[in-house]
């Protein structure tokens, strides 16, 4: 059976932070601002996921009130979910995941991310697809003060 899943995730741009995306530490002078690490694509990944195995969110089982999840890595977070999906015998299929940010340029980054996500997923670079836009200066993403992202994952 296949199945699909949708996710989402945003958080703030701060000054102080390293902007970890993709599992990547991606040069810049801000970072996102969050309970963990605040990597937006790897929350809107497992979101994805979990929704296409029908297990809720990722804040169901991550809560940002835990301190056994501060400052938590986001890849073990991502490797802990495919996990769960595993207890109901799914596998992924492939991931389609959108970057939103002004700056920095994740253009040049994304071979890296894909190669970093795989090896964590446990899966093949050509099963995740991940692309970056802007919002031409529109709205939060626009303003630079916050980076979002949008996945869509099919599980087998």
């Amino acid at each position: 059976m296949f199945r699909v899943g949708m996710g989402y995730d945003v958080h703030k741009l701060v000054e102080g932070r390293k902007l970890i995306l993709g599992g990547i530490e991606i040069p810049h002078t801000m970072g996102l601002l969050g309970h963990s690490d605040a990597d937006v694509l790897i929350h809107a990944i497992c979101d994805a996921l979990l929704g296409a195995a029908n297990m809720r969110d990722i804040g169901y089982h991550f809560p940002d009130t835990s301190a056994d999840t501060l400052d938590m890595d986001s890849k073990v977070i991502l490797k802990k979910v495919i996990e769960l999906i595993a207890t109901k015998g799914y596998k992924v299929g492939n991931i389609d995941a959108t970057v939103c940010a002004e700056h920095p340029k994740l253009n040049p980054h994304v071979p890296a991310m894909k190669a970093c996500l795989a090896k964590v997923m446990g899966c093949d670079e050509d099963q995740i697809s991940i692309k970056a836009t802007t919002t031409e200066k529109l709205g939060f993403t626009g303003r630079e003060e916050g980076i979002s992202a949008y996945a869509v994952a099919l599980i087998y």
